[in-house]
């Protein structure tokens, strides 16, 4: 190696650099998905906050039932989608393993097991408004169904993008420790 004030080493122009500064690949992999992965769990706060204070203008009657609708059975078991959220937000700066697989099981069982419920609790309401054009609950002014359906979309999108995102960096994770115990 060259010094600042001695001679270049021996059998070596200078060039040879540029393989210590490639990063490798699983390393670019884990950080690219760690970005995606915050940004959904940001997306999913929203939707969280925005649930949480339907639940509590609703409780503590801040507004007319006519303005914000009684939150559905399904809304309130959401809320503990906080806990997968939390996991996952532990997880990626020290890329702990486990608290990366509890949080995928959970979103599993707080995030999507109550959009799966809340879809069959709603339907029947879906379907009179669909077929009868009635509606009985509404979210400033919109059908709190529609309204709901919508959130439930982009919530299903947000929780399976952020479970396959997961997964994606687990084995990138993998990857890494299955080669460090190769060496």
């Amino acid at each position: 190696m060259a010094s600042r004030a001695g001679p270049r080493a021996s059998g070596t122009d200078g060039s040879d650099f540029q393989h210590r500064e490639r990063v490798a690949s699983h390393y670019q992999m884990s950080v690219a998905l760690k970005s995606e992965i915050r940004k959904l769990n940001i997306v999913h706060m929203i939707i969280w906050t925005l649930i949480l204070a339907q639940a509590i203008v609703s409780q503590l009657h801040l507004v007319s039932h006519d303005m914000v609708a009684v939150p559905y059975h399904w809304e309130y078991p959401y809320l503990l989608s906080a806990i997968p959220m939390g996991f996952s937000f532990l997880a990626l700066p020290r890329n702990n393993i486990s608290y990366l697989v509890i949080s995928m099981i959970s979103a599993g069982l707080f995030c999507i097991a109550p959009i799966i419920y809340g879809g069959m609790e709603m339907f029947p309401v879906a379907q009179q408004l669909y077929r009868h054009g009635k509606a009985y609950r509404f979210i400033f002014g919109f059908s709190a169904v529609s309204v709901m359906y919508l959130v439930m979309v982009i919530a299903v999108q947000v929780h399976a993008w952020q479970i396959y995102y997961s997964k994606k960096l687990l084995d990138s994770w993998f990857t890494t420790t299955q080669e460090k115990k190769k060496k």
